[in-house]
């Protein structure tokens, strides 16, 4: 499993993964009480990307990139 550090790196390997195989991929998201950190793991069960973060300002971006994601899975273009 890989932990990326900088959000654009996450998001363009989040795009990678679901482009590469649409119906494989999946995500979940975790709170950490101990850490205050939210953790996000997309993977297609061949490769696993993690972003961890605790910034107020990253949860907006993962609340986008979860509703793109959704937006893509719920569409019947592919």
């Amino acid at each position: 499993m890989t932990f990326l550090k900088s959000w654009p790196e996450f998001e363009k390997a989040v795009e990678h993964l679901y482009l590469a195989n649409p119906m494989k991929v999946r995500y979940t998201m975790k709170y950490v009480h101990s850490d205050g950190a939210l953790v996000v793991k997309i993977t297609d069960d061949v490769k696993c990307v993690q972003f961890k973060t605790d910034s107020q300002s990253d949860l907006k971006n993962i609340n986008v990139l979860v509703a793109n994601l959704m937006r893509h899975m719920a569409s019947k273009e592919e």
